[in-house]
């Protein structure tokens, strides 16, 4: 589920487009709006229609509106999801020009003065045509993304963008240089290494983890490998912190990672024993009870009948990140 206009089209699922709401929306009104979308999607809403139409209907709702919902109406996810936010939002303010939209209503909202009201009124009047016409919904979602990347840019921290840049003082002039003297050449401005550009996101990870905040470390960290996926240094750093957050499995796999671009990483090399140890003490059988090929020993707490749940998410992020849906 991939927009291919609009609010993060590459890699990012804009839930808050799809069902039609601001991206500042609490539980409660995403929940309101999805029974409402789900409603006029139901069969039994669409008497009389096309089974062509009928169909578009089935998939709007289980492969848009649906998984959207899910993902926000998960306390867990639903923060995720807002810290990602915050973090692209930080991202488009570093840029040195505003978004590209193409939607009337987000050039307006590029220019207008009271963003949120504008913002707010925008994406009302899109969600009441968002679900009327089928053929037009991916559309307005488009708009709506389109909405939220504006709004993003213009309430990031940071001060607030604006549509008209404000005109800038001159910058005194310099002194002539004396008479016979050479002229000097202008000094290039300063340019950010990737090796600066990684320790920032390194430092800010670092200071999560001191919080034992490592849903956001992780965050940093898999921002720094969207810019630069073959450092080891990250993949093995994001595989240290998976494991201190409980989740082995993808702490394997960006170890993995880190010693197949630098097989003498350190920190790699001692995940990858710690979690080969850990293996090795798990498929020790009691006595008398050899477990089967493969198994794992049930969690603490479940039944043997239902073992360890399983991990529908593919990694820490769950439904946000992941293909197309079919």
């Amino acid at each position: 589920m991939k927009l291919d206009t609009g609010l993060f089209s590459l890699d990012f699922e804009d839930h808050h487009a799809v069902l039609g709401i601001p991206i500042t929306a609490d539980a409660k009104a995403v929940r309101k709006r999805y029974l409402m979308i789900a409603r006029k999607l139901h069969p039994d809403s669409l008497s009389g229609i096309s089974d062509e139409d009928a169909q578009q209907a089935s998939d709007l709702l289980s492969k848009w509106v649906n998984p959207a919902y899910e993902a926000l109406s998960q306390e867990k996810i639903f923060s995720e999801h807002q810290i990602i936010l915050k973090l692209k939002g930080q991202g488009l303010r570093r840029s040195p020009t505003p978004p590209a939209v193409t939607s009337a209503s987000a050039q307006t909202l590029l220019q207008a003065s009271q963003v949120d009201l504008a913002y707010d009124q925008a994406v009302k009047a899109l969600a009441n045509q968002q679900y009327e016409q089928l053929t037009q919904t991916l559309n307005v979602i488009g708009q709506l993304s389109e909405l939220n990347l504006v709004y993003l840019y213009r309430t990031s921290d940071g001060p607030m963008a604006s549509a008209r840049p404000a005109a800038s003082a001159p910058a005194a002039a310099a002194p002539p240089p004396p008479p016979g003297a050479p002229a000097k050449a202008p000094s290039p401005p300063p340019r950010r290494t990737q090796a600066m550009i990684l320790e920032s996101y390194l430092k800010r990870a670092q200071d999560f983890e001191v919080d034992h905040d490592y849903s956001r470390a992780v965050l940093e960290m898999r921002e720094a490998l969207k810019a630069y996926p073959n450092s080891a240094k990250c993949h093995s750093y994001l595989a240290s912190l998976y494991l201190k957050a409980g989740q082995a499995t993808m702490a394997k796999v960006h170890a993995k990672r880190a010693l197949d671009l630098a097989p003498e990483d350190e920190i790699a090399q001692a995940i990858q024993t710690k979690l080969e140890r850990g293996q090795t003490s798990a498929a020790k059988a009691p006595p008398g009870k050899p477990p089967a090929r493969g198994s794992q020993p049930p969690a603490k707490g479940a039944s043997p009948a239902k073992g360890k749940p399983e991990d529908k998410g593919g990694g820490f992020f769950g439904g946000l990140f992941g293909g197309k849906k079919k």
